[in-house]
C-alpha cells in the first residue's frame, strides 16, 4: 500500500514509515504542496495512493464520492511527528486490511488519550 501524506503532515513520515509503506509520497514531492484538494484527490486516484491527512476535507470528499482514492483521516489534533509515526506503526495491520476492503473509502484514526 502506498500512502500520500498531505501537506499538514511532515515530509519525513515517508522515510520513517518506508519499511511498512514503501513507495509512499508526500505532496511536496509531487509539486502538490499548495494544491487544491481536487488536484491531490485526482493525483492519488491516478497513482493508486491512499491519502493520509489531518483535514476533514478529504473525509467529506470520500463520503460524497466514495473511493478511489481511499482516505486515512487522522483526528489527532496537535501532536508530535513521532506520535503519528507510532500511531501508524501500531495500526499498520488495520491500515493494510483497510486497503484491501473495496467497500470502505475512509479510515478514521483517533488520538488515544492517556491518563
Amino acid at each position: 500500500m502506498k500512502l500520500l501524506f498531505d501537506e499538514n503532515l511532515p515530509p519525513r513520515l515517508v522515510v520513517e514509515l518506508g519499511d511498512l509503506f514503501p513507495d509512499s509520497l508526500h505532496v511536496s514531492e509531487c509539486n502538490l504542496g499548495a494544491a487544491v484538494d481536487r488536484s491531490i484527490w485526482d493525483f492519488a486516484k491516478a497513482e493508486n495512493l491512499v491519502i493520509v491527512s489531518k483535514d476533514s476535507d478529504f473525509h467529506e470528499r470520500s463520503v460524497l464520492l466514495g473511493g478511489p482514492p481511499k482516505v486515512i483521516w487522522l483526528r489527532v489534533g496537535n501532536c508530535s511527528s513521532q506520535y503519528i509515526v507510532s500511531m501508524l506503526r501500531s495500526a499498520s495491520d488495520a491500515i493494510l486490511a483497510f486497503g484491501e476492503q473495496e467497500e470502505e473509502s475512509c479510515l478514521i484514526m483517533r488520538r488515544l488519550i492517556r491518563t
